[in-house]
């Protein structure tokens, strides 16, 4: 942000960048504050309407509200009073900024770029009616600025993220210290409370503090693990920061900047151990520059423009009991259970489900994220987007259409002692484990003669046959493929 801006009152408005540490607006706005001999303001605009269109999970709602009421208190101890004000929609927010700040005096207004288009057309409206400062920080290293040689974006991980690594090594990482206070601690007297719909997110602890000691907890003593652990959803191996990432409690910065402490060798040496954690950070990266670069990604349609020629089944009833975890496939009915009674899913587990209901099922893409969005407590556009068609074959860099997860087999795989299954599908607790393993739509009834557990909805041979049938299209691209008998080997 090299600009000169003259002697005016500052504001900085939070959206998904609900910190006071590495804040680079909140520095910003405080030095300008400073040299200026004036104060500084902080704004938060919800928008219930928006949010509803956007699919934003009621328990993410709540984990907003109680992060912004840490933020109040935080902000007070600094001398910045929090504004909440809440509006319908994206549309209102020009109009509504522009009466803020004559009525408060600020020229200035420093907020976070965002990479969805929504958000980036609302900022471009707002710029035409006050002074708006963006600053970059929700990717380390800023979108279109990591190229390939013809100067265009990556449409492959690999190579995009060898070239980051090469950026970051470049660029000194360090976090933003938290701003001296700009005036007396103020006093918080109210509770913020969102009007809008809310699932309770009190299983997460909230707070700067607490997401990173969950960062630096992680670093010291899983990290170096989390290669060999991070598949397998019964072992506490991963670092569960994503919730924290999504609304901006803590920064990509500060995740690499932990990361290096401990591993300073991780952007240069392939064999560090810290290694396949960073490229989870890069692959968060990789899909945010990709929402920019490519803004249809925005508006839920297909990377890959030959899959527009998939001829989608699309059953409401196979979607609802997939939805309910009642497929009859134990690690996709757990994984999904898991995601409606927590609003989290381990990440293997994502590529489980989501390959089940594209392949297995033939249910496009967009369903599954759309209803991932409604209950995750990380729910981000570009990371869910990005999975989903990663896992559907018709995005960027994807999964081949042609392959399909076999649910039996990443059952034994990744959860070889049941212990995930039995946790969330307590159905099958006396269930033999060789028997769940072992799982043949044929033998169904002899396994759960009490009926305790649901038939499966599909046999595996049949879906795969059928999936790389329909799925071809991506292959041919051109018509629609030819449709197979629905009522074929279909159960449930």
């Amino acid at each position: 942000m090299n600009m000169t801006i003259k002697a005016a009152n500052s504001l900085v408005w939070f959206r998904h960048d609900l910190r006071v540490q590495d804040n680079q607006n909140l520095v910003a706005a405080c030095e300008h504050a400073k040299r200026a001999g004036h104060s500084v303001r902080a704004l938060f605009i919800a928008t219930p309407m928006q949010w509803q269109q956007h699919d934003v999970a009621p328990i993410q709602l709540d984990f907003i509200e109680r992060q912004l009421n840490q933020l109040a208190v935080s902000l007070a101890e600094l001398g910045i009073p929090l504004d909440v004000y809440q509006l319908d929609s994206f549309q209102q927010i020009p109009d509504y900024l522009a009466q803020y700040t004559r009525q408060w005096q600020v020229d200035y207004v420093f907020a976070s770029c965002e990479p969805e288009f929504n958000e980036q057309q609302r900022d471009l409206a707002v710029a035409k009616k006050v002074q708006l400062v963006l600053c970059q920080q929700h990717c380390l290293i800023a979108p279109l600025t990591v190229l390939n040689l013809s100067g265009e974006m990556y449409k492959v991980f690999t190579p995009f993220a060898k070239k980051w690594r090469e950026v970051a090594r470049r660029n000194a990482i360090y976090c933003a210290a938290t701003p001296m206070p700009i005036g007396a601690p103020l006093l918080i007297t109210d509770n913020i409370t969102l009007d809008c719909d809310k699932v309770s997110s009190h299983a997460w602890a909230v707070g700067e503090a607490a997401a990173l000691t969950q960062l630096r907890q992680f670093a010291l003593t899983k990290m170096a693990d989390y290669h060999a652990n991070r598949d397998f959803p019964a072992i506490d191996g991963t670092s569960q920061i994503s919730a924290y990432l999504a609304i901006g409690v803590i920064s990509p910065r500060q995740c690499v900047a932990a990361l290096l402490s401990h591993y300073p060798d991780a952007l240069s040496d392939d064999q560090s151990p810290a290694r396949s954690w960073l490229n989870e950070i890069i692959w968060r990266e990789f899909y945010r520059h990709l929402l920019v670069a490519f803004p249809r990604l925005s508006k839920c349609q297909n990377f890959n423009p030959l899959a527009d020629n998939i001829a989608w089944i699309n059953n409401p009833r196979e979607f609802k009991v997939w939805c309910d975890g009642n497929t009859g496939y134990p690690l996709v009915d757990a994984a999904m259970r898991q995601l409606n009674q927590t609003g989290w899913m381990h990440n293997r587990l994502r590529m489980v489900v989501a390959s089940f209901l594209t392949k297995h099922l033939l249910i496009d893409w967009r369903w599954g994220e759309r209803y991932f969005r409604q209950k995750l407590i990380d729910g981000d556009l570009a990371a869910n987007n990005g999975g989903w068609q990663w896992s559907a074959g018709t995005g960027c860099d994807a999964q081949p259409y042609f392959r399909v997860f076999n649910p039996i087999s990443q059952c034994e795989k990744f959860d070889p002692t049941g212990e995930f299954i039995r946790k969330y599908l307590p159905e099958l607790e006396s269930v033999d484990l060789k028997l769940i393993h072992k799982l043949k739509i044929p033998n169904q009834a002899e396994l759960f003669s009490d009926r305790s557990y649901v038939y499966p909805i599909v046999e595996h041979k049949f879906a795969r046959t059928r999936a790389l049938k329909e799925l071809a299209a991506m292959k041919r691209g051109a018509g629609q493929v030819a449709r197979v008998d629905l009522d074929k080997e279909i159960f449930g």
